[in-house]
C-alpha cells in the first residue's frame, strides 16, 4: 500500500521554526512529484509548496515565500518542508502528497486533486 509516514508536527512560538518529514513507503519518490498542503480549522486544504519530479521546480504560496523551503532527500525517500519565522496564521494540519509523473521539470503541482498518495496530516500550532 502506498502510504506517507510524516512527522515533524508540535506546537511552537511565533517566529520559531519546525522541520515536516514526509517518508515515502511503498514507492520511490523519484518518480514522483511531490507537494505539501494544509488545512486549518473550518478552511479549504490549500497549497503550500510543490516540487517537481526532478527537483529542479518548485513553487511556494504567497503567504510562505521566503520562510518556507521544501526539499527531498532521493536516500532517505523523505521529503521535508523546513518552516521558519512560523506565525499564527501558519496554525494548521499539514499533508504531504505525491503523484507520479512522466517528465523530470515539468511545472509541479498545487491542486490537491492532482495528487494521488497522502500522509494522513501532522498538526502545527504556533501559539504563545
Amino acid at each position: 500500500q502506498l502510504q506517507f509516514v510524516e512527522s515533524g508536527g508540535g506546537l511552537v512560538q511565533p517566529g520559531g521554526s519546525l522541520r515536516l518529514s514526509c517518508t515515502a513507503s511503498a514507492f520511490a519518490l523519484d518518480y514522483y512529484a511531490t507537494g505539501w498542503f494544509r488545512q486549518a480549522p473550518g478552511k479549504g486544504r490549500e497549497a503550500v509548496s510543490c516540487l517537481s519530479r526532478g527537483g529542479g521546480r518548485s513553487n511556494y504560496a504567497d503567504s510562505v515565500k521566503d520562510r518556507f523551503s521544501m526539499s527531498r532527500d532521493s536516500n532517505k525517500n523523505t521529503v521535508y518542508l523546513q518552516m521558519n519565522s512560523l506565525k499564527p496564521e501558519d496554525t494548521a494540519v499539514y499533508y504531504c502528497a505525491a503523484v507520479p509523473v512522466s517528465n523530470l521539470d515539468d511545472l509541479c503541482r498545487t491542486r490537491p486533486y492532482e495528487y494521488k498518495v497522502w500522509g494522513r496530516g501532522t498538526q502545527v500550532t504556533v501559539s504563545s
